[in-house]
């Protein structure tokens, strides 16, 4: 009798025949092409060519010299040789030039974030050397032979005028963002409004801006953040409107259509965006003292360094720290106006007693210091020594046109109130 694997290894073979049988008529056609002859398709003879073929001459490994050039940006404290180090130029000659010669001052000035040029060769020597010098003038230092020379091409500048729209739906600065507005357009636009506008809690969805603003441009680049001509800001319904006036050899400032000043003697807010933890009260549960009393100031939650702005012309009267208070500030504006700013972190570099300070100007830093629960700015507004509510007291206004400019105001912004009043209807005409 046969194993029990010797008779499963003969079925499985059988079943293998009986498929293969069973198919061939399926597979003739394939099997016609694997079978055939392999002389059949080689009738022509076969040879080998063997041929020479020259290869053009490698011209790149024959050159003697080669350039390179890279770029790098100034870090504070840089110097030129520095910079120069961190390119991989050794070049002693042209460090002596660079730190001696007075045509290559501007080397020896560098702003932090400008970009230098540097073109070397394989000997890491200066071959040039490019850089935009403060004024905006393209300063180049060349290898002249065995000595160095510099030039410099005058800044080409150009001032360009822009008109924008944009309308609130979550925030100033995310509508700004969408109509293509800079950021320092928005601060300005917050500053020129912020005496009418509290724009930590009046802005509304919905609310409407136009703006008109001049930007500098030197060789093709930004040059500085610039300016505000007119601007309109509809909030909840309220219309503001102001255009900037030089009424003055030494600078302008924003006036409304009827020539009133828009600068406000004092501005609403020390800090410029943050948001009110805790109001102006006559009764407050203090979360440190744990207790019922008076809060008679206005406090804004902020992180700690947060700038800190004087919000008018003043003197300071004290700087250190007091009680409570921790690190304080006292300004006084005007004679019988006085503004306090308490919990500070430090103050502003070389602020002290005596000294006058401008409206916006930093004074201070954002802290937790003395009696605070976190960080935040404590701000108070007096009046003849009684604090008011910074939030609701009417402020008093800047200066208006003077009678004897306000034929050359109404000159100046009658163009500026078309294009203004143009924005306006298109702006309805949309919504129509």
């Amino acid at each position: 009798m046969l194993p029990q694997n010797t008779l499963l290894h003969a079925h499985k073979m059988k079943l293998r025949w009986f498929v293969t049988l069973s198919t061939l008529p399926l597979l003739g056609v394939v099997t016609a092409f694997g079978i055939m002859p392999q002389t059949a398709g080689l009738s022509a003879s076969q040879y080998s060519v063997v041929e020479n073929i020259e290869l053009p001459a490698n011209t790149e490994n024959l050159a003697t010299d080669s350039v390179y050039w890279r770029s790098d940006r100034v870090q504070r404290g840089d110097t030129v040789g520095e910079l120069l180090r961190r390119v991989n130029v050794q070049d002693p000659a042209a460090d002596e030039f660079l730190r001696r010669a007075s045509s290559a001052r501007s080397f020896r000035q560098l702003r932090v974030g400008r970009t230098l040029l540097v073109e070397a060769d394989d000997m890491h020597n200066l071959l040039a050397l490019r850089y935009t010098d403060n004024d905006g003038n393209q300063v180049q230092v060349l290898k002249d032979g065995t000595s160095f020379r510099v030039t410099e091409q005058v800044a080409e500048s150009e001032r360009r005028v822009f008109v924008q729209t944009g309308e609130i739906a979550s925030s100033l600065y995310a509508a700004t963002d969408e109509a293509g507005v800079p950021d320092s357009i928005a601060n300005q636009m917050v500053e020129i409004f912020g005496g009418d506008i509290d724009f930590h809690r009046d802005l509304r969805r919905n609310d409407k801006f136009s703006v008109i603003y001049e930007m500098s441009y030197v060789n093709g680049e930004s040059a500085h953040k610039g300016r505000i001509l007119a601007a309109e800001f509809v909030n909840h319904g309220r219309t503001f409107s102001a255009f900037h006036f030089q009424n003055s050899r030494h600078g302008g400032d924003y006036f409304s259509p009827e020539g009133k000043s828009m600068r406000k003697a004092f501005l609403r807010s020390p800090i410029e965006f943050s948001r009110v933890s805790s109001g102006f009260s006559r009764s407050r549960f203090h979360p440190v003292l744990n207790k019922w009393r008076a809060h008679k100031g206005v406090d804004y939650a902020a992180p700690i360094g947060t700038k800190v702005r004087s919000t008018a012309d003043g003197v300071v009267s004290f700087v250190g720290t007091r009680g409570g208070y921790g690190n304080m500030v006292t300004l006084e504006h005007q004679g019988h106006y006085q503004t306090v700013y308490g919990h500070l972190s430090r103050f502003a570099s070389n602020l002290r007693r005596g000294q006058r300070v401008s409206q916006g100007e930093v004074i201070a830093y954002v802290g937790k210091t003395g009696l605070a629960s976190g960080p935040h700015l404590h701000y108070e507004f007096k009046i003849s020594g009684l604090q008011r509510d910074p939030l609701k007291i009417a402020l008093p206004d800047g200066k208006p046109i003077s009678e004897a400019q306000r034929t050359a105001f109404s000159e100046s912004t009658r163009d500026l109130q078309a294009r203004l009043s143009l924005l306006r209807n298109t702006r309805i005409a949309k919504l129509d």
